[in-house]
């Protein structure tokens, strides 16, 4: 018995017990019937095998066609004698981590018949192994497919670990070499563009939107060549694109009998870069709108912040001072609810009848004001610490190390105190948000985030935001009129109301939104596709993004023959 790995090989014409590879081959036995039974399923059912020749990496298998009729190719007669044989080697599918070859015995006949243009003719694979071809019919579809998905060399190296070895160039020719898939005729086609050199050359992509596969792929992006393409499918009947130009004289040309539709995600686009150009024009209003809001916003804050913040050591003293003159105005108040006299409350109190009377107009009793300024040591070097704060210098320590190096008798303690009341002060107008405490709550919003609001739910969006919306409808009523007629139109689109085309042009002609009414005024048999059809280029766009991934995949390297033929094939 040979060892593990070692080369052996049996035919039939092995004499009784011979041993083959750990199998023992008995009178009238075959070589297939001895083979192990795993490696039935290997080989072709078309094939006989005559031998097994194993290695520690690569495995040969001995084989040769079943017998049947023999014709000649040349006169298709019967009459043909056996002439020889050769023997032909093709790689196939691997088996368990080892490439296999299939080594074929091919008989060689002669046509006996006088008349034959062909005196000998070999016989052929079948589906097996093509004529002059070096792998299977079916190694050639796989390793195709690999190239089809990976593209060359990422399908070489995949292909090396799974034991069928080929070159990155091969699989590129055996793309290449592949037939195209065939599609029914066509009736709803969905065009548009795609990108080779973005900004530079453009390609066009048809799409059958019934069954959403791509039908084509053309190089440029012109009129001609999108009519000519579409003249060739005269089954067309409805042809869904964007607003090009290119795109509506091409149908118009090739395809007259088609309906064409124009794509809703393009004209919401549109439209809404119209609003925003709109609102460009209308930033002061949306500046004035947002300020008036923002400076609430600040006093609010302040509010928030005062009441939020931990009081000081001085302001629970005069807490704790005012707290008998809060009691006594809250006894005030009750005792005139009460129905009582001004003299028998200022004889109840201890006031004077006129302080009652002042209390009384009151919702809190007066607080002690300070009615004058009084100077600080520091009122000469105000304006250099503002300076240096306004520059970025909070540190109390180091402002106050740059007042004594300038010659100023102050303490440190004075500069921090200072310090900390302008800190509480920024802080009154910033939001108190964890982790964040000089973000503002709220910024007034651009021309872009100004129509995105505009065309927004109103239950959507934040409370900021809906007093910023009204605010807006007093400062830019033609701004606001504007966004109304975006949501009709998107409404319109999308087939969520019964408005009708020409109603929303003719509102959309008396606002800022003329301009984009008269554009669409020339397409306006393509809008009413929009509306009464359920057509749009979304599965386009699907698979142009399927076209820019294969494109990236192939590093720019390629040419467009491969990439069509990537594009189209089915895998």
């Amino acid at each position: 018995m040979s060892t593990p790995g070692a080369s052996w090989f049996f035919r039939t014409s092995c004499g009784a017990g011979a041993v083959a590879g750990g199998c023992v081959i008995s009178p009238g036995l075959t070589s297939e019937s001895a083979m192990p039974r795993r490696l039935l399923p290997l080989v072709p059912p078309q094939l006989s095998v005559v031998g097994i020749e194993p290695t520690p990496d690569h495995l040969v298998i001995h084989v040769r066609l079943r017998p049947r009729p023999t014709c000649c190719p040349g006169c298709r007669g019967l009459d043909c004698r056996p002439h020889g044989s050769y023997h032909r080697t093709s790689a196939d599918l691997p088996w368990q981590g080892r490439s296999v070859s299939l080594r074929l015995r091919v008989r060689r006949f002669r046509c006996t018949n006088p008349a034959c243009p062909r005196r000998t003719f070999s016989e052929q694979g079948g589906d097996i192994v093509q004529p002059h071809a070096r792998r299977s019919v079916r190694l050639h579809d796989l390793q195709r497919h690999l190239g089809l998905a990976l593209g060359g060399e990422p399908a070489a190296r995949l292909a090396q670990r799974l034991a069928m070895p080929v070159s990155g160039d091969t699989l590129l020719r055996l793309v290449r070499a592949g037939a195209l898939p065939t599609h029914p005729e066509p009736r709803v086609v969905g065009v548009d563009e795609w990108a080779w050199r973005r900004g530079r050359s453009y390609g066009t992509v048809f799409v059958d939107l019934e069954r959403h596969t791509v039908l084509d792929l053309l190089p440029d992006r012109a009129t001609e060549s999108v009519a000519a393409w579409l003249h060739g499918h005269p089954d067309i009947a409805v042809v869904a694109r964007d607003r090009a130009e290119v795109f509506a004289e091409g149908t118009r040309v090739g395809a007259p009998q088609a309906r064409q539709v124009l794509d809703r995600f393009h004209l919401l686009r549109n439209l809404s870069a119209a609003l925003r150009a709109i609102a460009v024009d209308h930033h002061a209003a949306i500046r004035a709108a947002g300020r008036a809001l923002l400076d609430q916003e600040v006093e609010a804050a302040r509010t928030r912040s005062r009441a939020a913040r931990t009081p000081t050591a001085s302001e629970i003293r005069k807490r704790a001072t005012h707290a008998p003159r809060q009691a006594r105005h809250a006894e005030l108040k009750r005792l005139a609810e009460g129905g009582a006299s001004v003299s028998g409350m200022a004889r109840a109190l201890g006031l004077d009848r006129k302080t009652v009377r002042v209390w009384l107009a009151r919702d809190a009793p007066p607080s002690w004001r300070r009615r004058r300024v009084v100077p600080t040591i520091l009122d000469p070097y105000r304006a250099d610490l503002e300076a240096r704060w306004q520059a970025g210098c909070h540190n109390a320590a180091e402002l106050a190390r740059a007042l004594i190096r300038a010659g100023a008798d102050v303490r440190p303690r004075v500069v921090r105190d200072w310090a900390m009341k302008r800190r509480r002060e920024a802080m009154d107008v910033l939001d108190a948000v964890p982790g964040s405490p000089s973000t503002p709550r709220w910024r007034p919003p651009s021309a872009e985030r100004t129509a995105r609001l505009l065309q927004a739910d109103p239950s959507t969006l934040g409370e900021i935001d809906r007093r910023f919306v009204e605010g807006l409808r007093a400062e830019a009523p033609a701004l606001v009129e504007s966004a109304v007629l975006a949501i009709r139109f998107a409404d319109l689109v999308r087939r969520r109301s019964c408005e009708s085309v020409e109603a929303w042009l003719a509102a959309a002609s008396a606002t800022p939104l003329a301009s984009s009414a008269a554009g669409l005024q020339h397409d306006v048999e393509a809008l009413r596709g929009t509306t009464t059809t359920p057509w749009s280029t979304g599965p386009v766009e699907g698979q142009i993004g399927r076209l820019k991934l294969l494109k990236r995949m192939m590093f720019g390297r390629a040419g467009f023959a491969l990439l069509r033929q990537r594009v189209l094939a089915r895998f």
